[in-house]
């Protein structure tokens, strides 16, 4: 009998990119306010040597790309309020509140950044079975903080949902394959 065409093997199921959860728990951000994510990436810096007309090439640093989450901003589980909270839990505040009344002084560090938005962000992907989804992947995104947001744009002549964009950096990602 001859082999199956892979294409044609009714068990095969590729990973979807609308099979995914992102956990901001302790950013008080609900997994159905997350509209897109990048999965981590990195890159690996060289170093160039130089040798008789010729260039040879090694591997350097390696270093973990930031990672870019778009939201929608729902009103009950309101977005834009709960990463305010994340920046003043982080150490932020504004010109006019700098010191608290115990005379403590306020700035962000990068260790109430990370309580803030919490240790670890995980990522999952998930295959479509007959009785629910299963987790397949993992991702896991190690001391991350918020390093940009932008709270969307307003239009008169949109229906759009309002989105915000955050861009998250990390030291380290993990991933764990489950099946």
């Amino acid at each position: 009998m001859p082999k199956q065409q892979f294409w044609a093997d009714k068990t095969l199921e590729p990973k979807r990119k609308h099979r995914w959860l992102l956990y901001l728990k302790n950013a008080g951000i609900p997994s159905y306010a997350v509209k897109l994510v990048n999965k981590p990436s990195f890159a690996v810096a060289e170093t160039e040597h130089a040798y008789f007309g010729h260039k040879f090439y090694y591997p350097g640093m390696l270093s973990w790309n930031e990672v870019s989450i778009t939201l929608v901003d729902p009103i009950d589980e309101d977005s834009t309020g709960a990463i305010q909270d994340v920046l003043f839990n982080a150490g932020y505040r504004p010109p006019d509140d700098l010191e608290d009344t115990s005379g403590r002084l306020y700035t962000l560090s990068k260790a109430e950044s990370v309580d803030a938005l919490g240790p670890i962000i995980k990522l999952e992907q998930v295959q479509s079975v007959k009785h629910g989804n299963v987790a397949v992947e993992h991702w896991k995104l190690h001391n991350p903080w918020i390093k940009d947001v932008k709270y969307g744009d307003l239009d008169y002549t949109s229906t759009d949902l309002v989105e915000i964009t955050m861009t998250i950096r990390y030291d380290w990602a993990t991933h764990q394959k489950l099946v």
